[in-house]
């Protein structure tokens, strides 16, 4: 049986300003998402791609500054509505209290959506084109999050066995018996294996959509599995079926990105 190691949230303090761990999460986040899709623009179909159909590296740049507008403004603003929609329709104000902690990946996936179609129009591109491009780049900061969650002690597992190995005792969760680390297999299955097969994937011309399809699909499935072992939100619990609000959400994801990658295929 493992204790995690109570990490001091804050990395560094410089008089009045607190520079958190998490906050460096993010930041590594962005900029494996920069690194990764300047690479991925030396890849097909983006590196043949000549006249108004072109890609630059400020199109990345700019596709980095809209995403982060739509994880941060959905990743909140889903939190609020599938997670505590009567709390926060009680105390309004409260939703621009990101201080206090509350973030929806699956909200944030929808301003996402929302920041590239928008992206997509300005610039005259396919969305979906704008959205097989980015796929790849997104797992490494996913895993860059779950390490943040992991250094806070935060989002920790449901009660383990105590005799696996890897058991560990989280002292914010109000008692001494092990857990499962969930925060470290979420950064394995849904950042470090989600990227390795999608970046894989990704480096073979597919048809529009399909990588796009990939990402949902992987996503959704490795997300769903990993639920099992995070502990439910103790103001939800388990909803139908034994399943958490985060497998409910992602169950829209894997059929949606099934049936995607089928109409991609189809198309000529």
């Amino acid at each position: 049986m493992l204790i995690h190691p109570e990490i001091n949230p804050v990395a560094l303090q410089l008089g009045p300003i607190a520079i958190h761990w998490y906050g460096l999460t993010y930041l590594a986040a962005f900029g494996l998402f920069l690194l990764l899709g300047i690479r991925r623009l030396r890849q097909e179909p983006y590196a043949s791609m000549t006249g108004a159909a072109a890609w630059s590296r400020r199109d990345i740049e700019d596709i980095l500054f809209l995403g982060v507008m739509g994880v941060v403004l959905g990743g909140r603003i889903g939190y609020c509505v599938f997670y505590k929609p009567g709390y926060y329709l009680a105390h309004p104000l409260e939703v621009l209290a990101v201080w206090q902690g509350g973030m929806s990946f699956h909200g944030g996936m929808l301003g996402v959506l929302v920041s590239q179609l928008w992206f997509a129009r300005t610039r005259k591109k396919p969305w979906l084109e704008v959205m097989d491009l980015i796929a790849p780049c997104v797992p490494t900061g996913l895993a860059a999050g779950r390490i943040g969650n992991f250094i806070n002690g935060e989002l920790w597992g449901r009660l383990s066995d105590p005799d696996l190995p890897w058991g560990m005792v989280f002292r914010h969760s109000g008692s001494m018996l092990p857990r499962h680390p969930s925060q470290l297999y979420q950064f394995a299955l849904e950042g470090v294996l989600l990227f390795v097969l999608l970046w894989f994937y990704a480096r073979q011309r597919r048809r529009t959509g399909q990588v796009s399809a990939a990402f949902l699909t992987g996503y959704g499935l490795f997300r769903f599995i990993a639920e099992f072992f995070r502990e439910p939100d103790d103001y939800l619990g388990l909803l139908a079926l034994g399943m958490s609000m985060g497998q409910w959400l992602c169950v829209p994801m894997i059929f949606g990105g099934m049936a995607l990658w089928v109409w991609a295929s189809r198309r000529a």
